[in-house]
């Protein structure tokens, strides 16, 4: 009877722990870690990277020698057209005929001069379809070598040579930032639940003080040591904390929904957040810190390109309302041949050398109206970067400041903490022997509970302004380095 009531009860209470869904502890490096990693602004982060890395790779494949084949395999026509016979007079004639081309052609692009050299070799065969026959003829250009070169135009790939790299790095450095966006909003959601999961504990807490001091009041009052309005009042911080602690819940399920979101985590978990045990001795030199941020942000970079693309932008209308011309030059050899074997045999050359022009003589101003619009752009665009710069300058200063103020906040609000609940301890010793009235035990009450919800929010304010700093700088002021992505494995 014993070991079978035994094992009833084993099984009872394995069953009961199975039943309960697993929980799981995290610290706030670790949702960092999460949310850099899964989260939705982490992907969108690294897919805006991959399209920066392959728009680079694209710039730089431009400027690699092209090889392309283009085919015409074949081209049936089946028409009637005009033809003008040799006395000069035109008949309409029925004409069937198919062409078939292949034209095979390397090309390189010459950034310096914005010109491109090619080397191309082609075939071409045309079958005149006819009653009693087919006519063919062959056509090779077996080697063609070629020249286009604009002169005293516009250049754009001088000016792209200088800002797609720019534009490159601009983007590495713009995903660090992102990072660390996602790591400031985990800290907040971090927060928001343990503040949320506290506040839980707290009025849980609460309500069982409330009520077993409303138990204690009733007895009081039965003996009349206590007025009737204190005992209302005793009741009334009963129903206040059950309220409370209703609310409380909501918020947190709230506050649960938001961050399981952003982490993309199964809803079938518990979480159970830890908080953090102590923070860095950390004091940050503004020196060092623009120093850094200046090297590092992609601001910066983003500022010194607009700036290039608005210089390119004037030597564009300059070049488009001036003399311009074209050079084009080809040398190749050809033959035509009635047989494939014949098309290639003792060919002839070929020569083609064209200089286009092309010379603004009345336009009525609108050349020059360009040119001014585009230094009047540039000049714009430089005051725009300037006043981005002292913005910029005087984020650094703030934010370094408002750092280096947070630890101190941090320790004011921890001590402040601890005398609050030292204070309520004390309050409600004097109230249980009759010594204080109700309400300043809820005064010590509410002013507890006010200092631990400040000693999360200055907690929270630091680690949020620790990840602030690194964004601002991408620099790691704990290990005196940039902070490094391996963006191999993006």
């Amino acid at each position: 009877m014993k070991r079978s009531i035994f094992l009833c009860l084993w099984l009872f209470i394995f069953s009961e722990a199975a039943a309960q869904p697993l929980t799981n502890f995290f610290t706030l490096d670790e949702v960092i870690s999460l949310a850099r990693e899964q989260s939705p602004d982490a992907m969108a982060a690294r897919h805006r990277y991959r399209g920066s890395y392959w728009q680079y790779r694209s710039f730089q494949a431009g400027y690699l020698p092209n090889l392309r084949l283009d085919a015409t395999i074949p081209n049936l026509n089946r028409t009637i057209s005009p033809i003008t016979l040799p006395d000069g007079s035109d008949i309409f004639v029925r004409r069937s005929l198919a062409t078939s081309a292949a034209n095979l052609a390397l090309s390189q692009t010459i950034g310096l001069t914005g010109g491109q050299l090619f080397v191309s070799s082609g075939l071409q065969r045309i079958d005149l379809i006819r009653d009693d026959e087919t006519q063919v003829s062959y056509l090779s250009t077996p080697v063609n070598i070629g020249f286009r070169q604009p002169i005293f135009a516009y250049n754009p790939f001088k000016w792209e040579r200088e800002i797609e790299p720019m534009r490159y790095q601009e983007s590495r450095k713009r995903y660090v930032e992102d990072l660390e966006n996602i790591s400031i909003r985990a800290t907040g959601l971090f927060f928001d639940l343990l503040l949320a999961q506290i506040n839980i504990e707290i009025n849980r807490l609460n309500l069982a003080s409330n009520d077993t001091l409303y138990s204690i009041a009733q007895g009081r009052f039965s003996l009349g040591r206590i007025a009737e309005n204190e005992l209302l009042q005793m009741e009334l911080n009963v129903l206040n904390s059950e309220a409370l602690l209703e609310q409380s819940i909501i918020d947190y399920e709230a506050a649960l929904f938001s961050f399981r979101s952003y982490l993309r985590l199964d809803g079938l978990q518990r979480i159970e957040l830890i908080p953090p045990s102590n923070v860095h001795d950390l004091q940050i030199d503004y020196t060092l810190a623009l120093a850094e941020a200046r090297k590092n942000r992609a601001e910066i970079i983003a500022q010194q390109r607009r700036l290039i693309e608005a210089e390119s932008q004037v030597s564009q209308a300059k070049a488009d309302g001036r003399f311009n011309a074209n050079l084009f030059a080809v040398y190749g050899l050809t033959q035509t041949a009635a047989e494939f074997s014949g098309v290639y045999r003792d060919p002839l050359d070929q020569q083609q050398l064209t200089i286009g022009i092309q010379i603004p003589i009345l336009d009525w101003g609108v050349s020059r109206g360009r040119v001014r619009m585009a230094e009047s752009n540039r000049e714009l665009v430089s005051t725009n970067v300037e006043q981005a710069m002292v913005d910029f300058e005087q984020e650094v200063f703030f934010r370094v400041m408002e750092f280096n103020m947070l630890k101190n906040q941090l320790e004011i609000a921890q001590k402040a903490d601890l005398i609050a609940d030292k204070r309520y301890e004390v309050t409600l010793q004097r109230f249980m022997i009759g010594r204080i009235d109700v309400i300043e035990l809820n005064l010590a009450l509410e002013e507890k509970d006010r200092s631990k919800q400040r000693y999360l929010a200055a907690m929270r304010n630091y680690w949020r302004g620790f990840y602030e700093m690194r964004r601002i700088t991408l620099y790691d002021f704990l290990h005196d380095q940039p902070l490094v992505v391996d963006f191999e494995a993006i």
